[in-house]
């Protein structure tokens, strides 16, 4: 059985707005996120193409808030929920807010390569 916890994630990202704890199992990646600071990944995700986040994620919010931009709608997330987010969102959260989120590990390292690219 695969398996991951916040504190047996192989891999550490500190993201300074954010710590990000994450690790693959079986084709998913799943994130452990702590947001240290009032965070809106709109103008990030603005340069990929479609301007939103063409990753689909399923997670649950252990504290904070989530709000989540679709291009008709916007959703809140709050501590006890869980979600899904499908392809065409841009994410934004206040400090304090911890989530787990799995993605499709293919999409997810897609998208955060265009991410980086478009960003240097």
């Amino acid at each position: 059985m695969a398996k991951v916890s916040k504190q047996s994630a192989a891999l550490v990202d500190d993201l300074g707005f954010a710590e990000d704890r994450h690790e693959d199992l079986a084709g998913y990646t799943v994130n452990f996120v702590t947001i240290r600071q009032d965070q809106d990944l709109a103008p990030m995700l603005k340069a990929l193409p479609g301007g939103n986040c063409p990753c689909p994620h399923w997670g649950y919010v252990f504290s904070g808030q989530v709000t989540v931009t679709y291009a008709d709608h916007v959703e809140t997330i709050g501590a006890g929920e869980a979600y899904y987010m499908p392809p065409g969102h841009s994410p934004a959260a206040v400090a304090g807010t911890e989530f787990v989120q799995f993605s499709p590990a293919d999409e997810l390292a897609a998208m955060m390569d265009a991410l980086m690219k478009t960003m240097s």
